[in-house]
């Protein structure tokens, strides 16, 4: 290779800086906000592919708990004033998305959180060192250890911003969740008139409204509204001031109450310092619990998914009391076939929560005394469990439930047609005289009506009025079972 070729390869390369921890010293490219510890978990971790960055609230929670820390230690005398100023100005950069970019760690990563922890100590020393008009890297200023993780360790650092984070996470999937109950509730006032068929295990049962149908969503899914804000309030408690193992060593005897204060302010969240922090740093509980509401709402979103993808079928060989919005052709060999594509998506989504609830027990399980190594795994499964969800509701409603139509017609005909129609006879006719009526109406393909008075069981004024759709959608007074004899049905 020529001297000209080397030179303009040699132009081209990135600048480094050198740096060192306990394994020896690696180049850094200079202009990178994070340093050795992070290039390590780089190498080490390339799991998943999905770095801290993707989950902004996790890494604005970083910032908060670091920025906590660092007014704690200044206030106790610890930390130099104009160093943590400094520390607390790259925070609020971080906070406001300015700095997200080199949290680049995977979420999925052994060492307890060790490798999140670092990065965000390192990209925060090296911002700070930026404020105080230094280099990156010149760590003797503002180290990442010495200045930015003072008092502090992984073990209270990462489930403390962890939880704020769910916390956080937690409001905004609520407010989607809202917004799709809402949709439900728009359509139950929309079909409170279309009388359909009621169903149970895939049988006619009863008649009923589509309006009711629909709402039963809306009122199963906003039961999940406080479902979520119970479990996420068990967050609020926290194990920071803990550091280690919750003994609390390297830190000062005011740093935990002093830190949680600044945290309450800097978050607007009631936060409160865990009874006993031996038993908090170990203690996963609360994620097993939250993780299960959230897999509670998955169950109850799939069901009604099922129920969508059901209603729809058809359009000439299933049940079609319902369309739901055309959103692609559905067959690459069937012209003019659509499929659900959004209800079965949701299906998806809702397998992978389900999975990902299991993924949190077992790793919760997984704890060994005074720590749980696994926590970025049950960090990484709740987190997605809440992006998807998130998701996957606004989807569903905007691309699928506000623009539901109901096929009126087909629905009263079904009911009309219906053997469970006979149901609504037996308080008058007696369960054996009901029962033989049904069986008589399906063998000879006949209606209900037709038979009871071609068998002069009930005048024609009583079956007209009991058998009228719209007065079996809610309870009645009932009347005496009739006592009048027919050959054919009494024995």
């Amino acid at each position: 290779m020529s001297k000209s070729v080397k030179s303009k390869i040699s132009a081209l390369e990135i600048p480094f800086r050198l740096e060192h921890d306990l394994l020896g010293e690696r180049k850094v490219p200079s202009d990178s906000y994070y340093g050795i510890q992070t290039l390590r978990a780089l190498e080490n971790f390339r799991i998943t592919g999905i770095p801290l960055s993707m989950f902004p609230l996790f890494v604005n929670s970083l910032a908060s708990v670091k920025m906590a820390a660092a007014l704690a230690n200044s206030e106790l005398g610890l930390l130099d004033k104009k160093i943590a100023g400094a520390i607390c100005g790259a925070c609020k950069e971080i906070k406001s998305g300015l700095i997200h970019s080199p949290f680049v760690v995977d979420m999925i990563q052994g060492g307890a959180g060790t490798s999140t922890n670092m990065n965000a100590n390192e990209v925060i020393a090296n911002r700070t060192l930026e404020i105080m008009g230094r280099k990156k890297g010149e760590y003797e200023y503002c180290h990442p250890n010495n200045h930015v993780n003072l008092s502090q360790s992984t073990n209270d650092v990462y489930p403390t911003a962890l939880k704020i984070a769910i916390i956080n996470s937690t409001e905004v999937l609520i407010e989607v969740l809202k917004e799709l109950v809402a949709a439900f509730r728009n359509k139950a006032d929309e079909f409170a008139n279309v009388i359909k068929m009621g169903r149970t295990q895939l049988q006619d049962a009863v008649p009923m409204t589509l309006g009711q149908e629909f709402r039963a969503y809306s009122v199963t899914l906003s039961e999940e509204i406080e479902r979520l804000n119970q479990n996420a309030a068990l967050f609020l408690e926290i194990n920071l001031g803990g550091t280690a193992i919750g003994t609390g060593i390297n830190a000062d005897p005011r740093y935990s109450e002093l830190a949680v204060s600044h945290l309450r302010k800097i978050t607007g969240l009631e936060l409160k310092i865990a009874p006993d922090l031996v038993e908090a740093t170990q203690d996963t509980g609360a994620f097993v619990i939250y993780s299960s509401a959230i897999k509670r709402l998955a169950v109850k979103l799939s069901k009604i998914s099922n129920d969508l993808r059901l209603l729809s079928s058809g359009p000439r060989t299933g049940i079609n009391e319902i369309n739901l919005p055309p959103m692609q052709p559905g067959s690459t060999i069937m012209p003019g076939k659509v499929n659900p594509v959004i209800p079965e998506v949701v299906n998806e989504i809702c397998f992978k929560v389900i999975g990902n609830d299991l993924t949190v027990t077992l790793a919760a399980e997984a704890g060994q005394l005074e720590l749980n190594a696994m926590e970025p795994i049950i960090a990484y499964a709740i987190f997605d469990s809440i992006e998807m969800l998130k998701n996957g509701m606004r989807v569903l409603r905007l691309r699928c439930v506000d623009g539901i139509t109901a096929n009126v017609e087909r629905c009263r005909e079904m009911v009309e047609n219906s053997i469970g129609l006979v149901t609504a006879l037996s308080p008058m006719l007696g369960y054996e005289k009901a029962s033989m009526l049904a069986q008589e109406a399906l063998e000879k393909n006949k209606g209900v009506y037709e038979l009871v008075l071609s068998k002069k069981l009930m005048s024609r004024e009583d079956l007209e009025r009991i058998l009228t759709p719209e007065n079996m959608l809610k309870p009645k007074s009932r009347a005496k079972i009739s006592s009048k004899k027919n050959p054919q049905y009494d024995k």
